[in-house]
This record gives structure tokens, sequence and C-alpha cells, in this order.
């Protein structure tokens, strides 16, 4: 898996910079065919605005942004975004070859015994 980081008009101090490839590697716990993410920092005149954006197999991209408190809180917020999204893109994935199975005492329409 490949972390990039870049910015726009500002530059990323290393602690930073190792705060978010930190945080970006636990992705890696909620879809694992994560190939590439991308975290790119942005500052305005007064706000400081965080994208991420994770690549995954199958041409499969997940986007996050935020742009409220300082940076730290960015990466935070934008993380808990993409868990999100990854652990419903799981969950639909999943779940398409193999539809839920009524409970058992129930009985499916059509079959009458």
């Amino acid at each position: 898996m490949i972390v990039t980081i870049s910015s726009r008009h500002m530059d990323v101090t290393e602690a930073l910079k190792s705060y978010a490839e930190q945080k970006a590697a636990k992705l890696t716990r909620y879809y694992d065919r994560i190939q590439e993410i991308e975290v790119i920092f942005d500052n305005h005149k007064d706000t400081t605005s965080v994208e991420m954006i994770v690549n995954g197999e199958h041409r499969n991209m997940f986007i996050a942004n935020h742009n409220e408190g300082d940076a730290y809180a960015c990466i935070d917020a934008c993380v808990a975004k993409l868990e999100r999204q990854l652990t419903d893109h799981k969950k639909r994935i999943r779940n398409r070859k193999h539809p839920t199975q009524p409970a058992s005492g129930q009985q499916t329409p059509g079959s009458m015994t």
C-alpha cells in the first residue's frame, strides 16, 4: 500500500506527515484491497482542509473531505468518513452472492409443504 502526502499553499511538518501516515495505514483493517491512499492538505485564508482519496482494486475509489478545525482534527474526521465508506462497501461486496437467509422457522414464499 502506498501513502502519498501532498499539500497546497502550506508546508507539511514531519509530525503531521507521520500522523497522517499512521491514520491512513489503519484503514486496511476495514478493507484489505486498498492499493493507494492520497492525503492532500490545503490551506485557505483561515482554514485548513484535508482530502483523503483511497484507491482500491477494480477501480474502487473512496473520497473524504473535511475543513473544520485544525489539520489533526480534519485527518481524524476524514478517517472516520472513510471507515464508514469502506465497511459499507465491504458489506455490499460480501452480501452480493449470498443474500440473507430467513430465520429458521419461517418458510420462504413458494415452498409450501
